[in-house]
């Protein structure tokens, strides 16, 4: 294994002996989370729907959880950001540049909030499933960190958590009235204009109702151009219980304006840190969301649970981008008779784009032949260098769950039973229309009177609107069943049946008036069923509190979504997470994992836990390239992803450190061709041979995590967090053998390893006031968690460069050292942080 470990940017003996140390040990023991080892009167949801669940101890999978507090601690800007410092053997991808946007991956499986991206964890909030249906993604910049209690991230392909769950699955849990009483105000600031204000108040009377809510408003400037955000979050619990139910009525309302001008060209970044390719790239989401949660206790050994849900989601999304068709093409004016005479009829007088000035960042960006061949309507899908694309998703989905729990004990015997159902139903509609334009030496847009929907006089004119319809009906059963002997061995069961039906309407081509392949697209009409039934057993043996070991294998499995049905078609490329082609049926994901642990609790309060895990993924479904500017989804053989984990943590008083080592291989398991026009190995048709053993991009081979607070008194108290992460692949490097030449390839085609540290420190001069100062990136390094090949458009002198022969690296810059202050005052009960 320590030869594995060359690429990370710590000294290798440092992680040889920490890992060797561990080597008796095993998984996931995150250095915020509660013990694992835990009383039998804790117990943990395992389903989708909170409280039916088992004694830690008793799972027979890796699991980690977090409290508040510990977000607290943490000084995390969010959600997934608290996720990266704390949870063992996660990641995230900053691959929009923002902060709200990041994917969060686990063992290599993710969770995203970009169209496109296959997506691997579910992701559930008070046991309702926050996977949007379509394209299964997760938005980040919805889920108010303040009203979260508490957080539990489950390993492996868990049947019982549905659909998506081929990695993993993380169930947050919403504060309420009766533990998070009290009222507080709160102000922040910090570097490059990020300012926030919240107030959180809960409280609970003595007829039964308790009741809390948090609203939050945080903006800021961006630390790269062009780069403002704005967020407004609300949610608001309202609950009533007594001797034998609970009710509680949950709503949550957001609304996000977030900026992510994503990659750039890694010669430009090297010339400004700071600096975008393509600009604008906004993100607009509008939500609400209600659920209602009952629980009731049936005499002494069952319980019943059930939740009904509504959800209403808007997101509009306006991308500047590079038209990579216009690559290659004669761009310039030059006198052209056509387009003069068109310029000269409409109020233009034209001037010569001499190709002595293309070699100037300021004066190489042609415009007029754009807009004269946009007058024309004749090739500006060929004339024209940039392309904004507008889209409008709508989402609506509802659903009800249910589930009857029970639970028998007897000296040295128990049985925990669950058996449950849900429905889930939603409509989407999803709208894109693209216009072209010029790019500007500022690398803004300027748009023309032309639009991508095919009409051009030009062989190669594309359609690029999409009006899709989807509904997606989803019903299920579940059951699990564990059972307890000599108090010592636990072995569960668990199955889930889940049938999938999936409606697409073309509502700009049916299917009984489409056009044939050829100019245009054929119809996105489809109707797909997806059906299965997925099986897990698992046995947990606790021979004392000091070791608890595990063993677990499962299935779970994911349907195509309307998006991946809609861009199945190799002949008719799609550019996400925008327009669609034809339909060819996808396969569902099947997902099989094994893995088997260690872990306990040692005199005082030190946990630990070590483990190993092997997930393959059958007919896994990727994105891949047909040209330079499109792709399409395609079902993959197989893939992988295999690891070790070791975790330790520790509470002494006034002192609490963490550890967390993850080595991990997430790879291909088949031989297949795949498109990636701008690696140093494609062939003539711009293909790649991916092979047995290659790795999977953006996914780091290690991941190591470190953390420690120490309380100076009952009113000061400072932390320190270390994060490192080894190199990985970019996207367009599948095969791991882009080679620059530079001469017709830039960049290495991977990303380097990188280490953060992060300082946070708190301050009470009494219970009401607290002062607070996060410092992340505290020695300002630049590193990059997103990568991919693409064209050689820009210059290193920022100037256009108008080849389509060569071809470049790009990355996403992640923020450099910022500063956040923070200031808040409680009142009325003491505010539960």
């Amino acid at each position: 294994m320590c030869e594995a470990m060359d690429s990370l940017p710590f000294p290798k003996p440092l992680f040889c002996v920490f890992a060797l140390s561990l080597s008796s040990l095993a998984d996931q023991a995150s250095a915020a989370t509660e013990t694992i080892i835990s009383p039998p009167v804790e117990i943990i949801g395992i389903t989708a729907l909170p409280g039916t669940g088992l004694n830690k101890e008793q799972i027979p999978t890796a699991v980690q959880t977090a409290n508040s507090k510990d977000m607290e601690k943490s000084g995390a800007l969010n959600i997934s950001d608290f996720f990266n410092r704390y949870l063992g053997s996660v990641h995230v991808n900053d691959v929009q540049g923002n902060p709200f946007m990041n994917d969060v991956n686990y063992r290599g499986y993710t969770a995203s909030p970009l169209l496109g991206t296959p997506q691997g964890l579910s992701v559930y909030l008070d046991g309702v499933r926050l996977n949007q249906p379509f394209g299964d993604v997760v938005m980040w910049d919805l889920i108010p960190k303040s009203a979260i209690s508490s957080v539990t991230l489950m390993s492996g392909s868990n049947p019982l958590f549905g659909l998506n769950t081929l990695g993993g699955a993380l169930s947050l849990q919403t504060k309420d009235g009766l533990h998070d009483a009290g009222t507080s105000l709160e102000l922040g600031a910090g570097s490059y204009a990020r300012r926030n204000v919240s107030i959180k108040h809960g409280g609970a009377n003595e007829r039964g109702l308790d009741w809390y809510f948090t609203a939050n408003n945080y903006q800021e400037d961006g630390w790269r151009d062009a780069s403002p955000s704005r967020l407004r979050q609300f949610f608001g619990k309202l609950g009533w219980h007594d001797s034998k139910s609970e009710l509680k009525l949950g709503y949550a309302w957001a609304s996000s304006e977030m900026t992510g001008n994503g990659s750039q060209e890694q010669q430009l970044l090297d010339n400004r840190y700071s600096s975008v390719f393509t600009l604008p790239d906004v993100t607009k989401n509008r939500a609400s969301f209600v659920n209602l949660e009952a629980r009731t206790n049936l005499g002494d050994t069952f319980q019943l649970f059930g939740n009904a849900y509504y959800r209403n989601t808007h997101t509009a999304t306006t991308n500047g981008d590079l038209n990579e068709e216009a690559l290659g093409e004669s761009l310039y004016y030059t006198g052209q008779t056509a387009d003069k005479n068109w310029l000269l009829a409409h109020g233009y007088n034209p001037v010569i784009e001499s190709s002595n000035s293309r070699t100037s960042s300021a004066f190489s960006f042609p415009s007029l032949r754009c807009i004269a061949q946009a007058g024309t309507n004749t090739e500006p899908n060929e004339k024209c260098t940039g392309i904004i694309t507008n889209t409008s998703t709508r989402q609506q989905n509802y659903g009800l769950s249910a589930q009857l729990s029970s639970l028998i004990r007897a000296p040295g015997y128990g049985n925990q039973m669950v058996f449950g159902a849900a429905y889930d139903a939603s409509r989407t509609s999803f709208n894109q229309a693209s216009q072209f334009g010029y790019l500007n030496p500022d690398r803004s847009i300027t748009a023309v009177n032309a639009y991508a929907d095919g009409t051009q006089n030009s062989e190669n004119a594309f359609d690029q609107r999409v009006n899709l319809d989807g509904q997606t009906r989803t019903w299920s059963l579940f059951g699990s069943d564990t059972l307890t002997l000599a108090d010592a061995w636990h072995l569960t069961l668990s199955a889930r049946y889940n049938n999938t039906s999936l409606k697409n309407t073309d509502r700009l081509y049916p299917y009984n008036n489409a056009t044939t392949k050829g100019a245009q697209r054929g119809s996105l009409d489809g109707d797909h069923v997806f059906r299965r039934f997925n099986p897990a057993v698992g046995v947990s043996y606790v021979a004392n509190p000091a070791l608890n070991i595990y063993a677990f294998y499962s299935e779970s499995s994911r349907a195509p979504t309307s998006i991946e049905l809609g861009c199945a078609d190799p002949d008719f490329g799609c550019r996400l997470p925008n327009s669609m082609a034809g339909d060819p049926a996808l396969k569902q994901v099947i997902s099989k994992t094994w893995e088997a642990g260690l872990r306990g609790k040692l005199p005082g309060k030190m946990v630990w836990n070590a483990g190993v895990f092997r997930g393959v993924n059958e007919d896994d479904i990727l994105f891949v390239a047909n040209s330079a500017a499109t792709g399409y989804f395609k079902n993959f053989g197989q893939t992988s992803r295999q690891g070790f984990e070791a975790g330790i943590a520790n509470s002494q008083d006034n002192f609490s450190y963490g550890l967390n080592y993850t080595w991990l291989k997430a790879s291909y398991q088949s031989a297949d061709i795949l498109g990636s026009q701008n690696n140093s190995q494609a062939n003539a048709s711009a293909n790649i041979s991916v092979k047995p053993g290659d790795l999977i991009p953006l996914i780091p081979r290690q991941i190591f995590k470190a953390h420690a607070n120490y309380e100076f008194n009952a009113q000061t108290s400072a932390s320190i967090e270390v994060l490192g992460v080894g190199k990985s692949f970019v996207r367009g490097n599948e095969n791991n053998a882009h080679a620059p030449d530079g001469l017709t390839n830039f960049g290495s085609g991977n990303m380097p390893g990188y280490a953060v540290v992060n300082l946070s420190a708190s301050y009470r001069p009494n219970p009401q006031w607290k002062f607070s100062v996060n410092i992340s990136n505290l020695s300002d390094q630049r590193y990059y968690t997103a990568g991919q090949l693409g064209p050689y458009a820009i210059t290193a002198n920022g100037g256009y460069s108008n080849t389509d022969t060569k071809g470049t690296t790009f990355y996403t810059p992640s923020a450099p050292r910022m500063i956040w202050l923070g200031v808040r005052y409680s009142f009325g009960a003491k505010a539960k942080e």
